[in-house]
């Protein structure tokens, strides 16, 4: 283990990469705490550290003492991290607006929303450069795909449901339109792998969808803004994006932005099989007059 003192880490999401990272240096009873830590972190903000600990099958003292290596002057100010951020949960969207109307000038409008897409296009960049290619090992190993986005991140699920299934027919939009959620989510089957977007404030029927597909025995894959989010302690990966936006609402442009890159890997992954299926489904479309001619009637 490194001998010099760490910096406590900022975020839970700083906390658990770190964790995840010093885990094969660290001592058997370490290891003990840090195993419980990433496998359920929903259970910090909210059980005491006793409970955890009997949980994690090591004495209270181990967290403390693993608090401590982490840089942190004890547990309570481990467990502060994902009691902060419970407690400032998602700002409600009329608030952000106030601000918008009562700060933000015109004039500056367009260069802040374009400074802001820059850097959550940077942030996917650097998050999923280990995780985008093992999405599509998983995908592409799969022999259904079912992708799920509600609300705000609809049009995240539609994009990539649209572009893949161009070049791959066993690809499924879950819609869960008139209260038919449930009914669509029969089709899952094992071995099945079924992609989740959510971002907090997280929608319940992203939830239920992920939590039946890890039931149903399939592999999920989610698309979401934190490794903590309720998607992703049921996903096998987890593609991170950010959603920040100097606007009311939240921006899903990289999440668009991350299915993209995505479906390029799979046709990448499939190859000439691809191009092939690529090149009949455009015949198909041109020929049921899906596009106007070019250079007008």
């Amino acid at each position: 283990m490194p001998s010099d003192p760490l910096q406590p880490p900022r975020s839970p999401d700083e906390l658990l990469a770190r964790l995840r990272s010093l885990f094969p240096e660290l001592s058997a009873q370490f290891q003990g705490g840090a195993r419980y830590l990433l496998d359920h972190p929903q259970d910090i903000p909210v059980l005491s550290m006793r409970k955890l600990a009997g949980n994690a099958g090591v004495q209270p003292a181990t967290l403390v003492r693993l608090s401590q290596f982490l840089g942190f002057d004890g547990w309570q100010s481990l467990r502060e991290l994902f009691v902060d951020v419970l407690r400032a949960g998602p700002q409600p969207y009329a608030k952000r607006a106030r601000k918008v109307v009562r700060e933000t000038e015109s004039g500056r409008m367009l260069a802040e929303m374009l400074e802001a897409q820059h850097q959550n296009l940077d942030r996917i960049a650097n998050a999923n450069a280990q995780s985008l290619p093992r999405a599509a090992e998983l995908i592409a190993a799969a022999p259904s795909l079912h992708i799920a986005g509600f609300r705000a991140c609809f049009p995240i699920a539609f994009t990539f449901h649209y572009v893949y299934r161009l070049f791959r027919s066993s690809v499924h939009l879950v819609r869960g339109e008139a209260g038919t959620l449930e009914m669509e989510l029969r089709a899952l089957a094992p071995e099945d792998a079924v992609f989740v977007a959510s971002f907090a404030p997280y929608s319940q029927e992203s939830i239920r969808v992920a939590t039946l597909a890890r039931a149903s025995g399939c592999t999920v894959i989610a698309l979401t803004d934190s490794t903590v989010s309720p998607i992703a302690l049921e996903a096998d990966c987890t593609l991170l994006f950010s959603v920040e936006s100097p606007s009311f609402f939240p921006s899903v442009s990289a999440g668009v932005a991350t299915v993209e890159a995505l479906v390029e890997q799979l046709l990448a992954k499939q190859g000439k099989g691809a191009i092939r299926a690529l090149e009949l489904a455009e015949g198909q479309l041109h020929q049921a007059g899906a596009y106007a001619p070019a250079g007008g009637r």
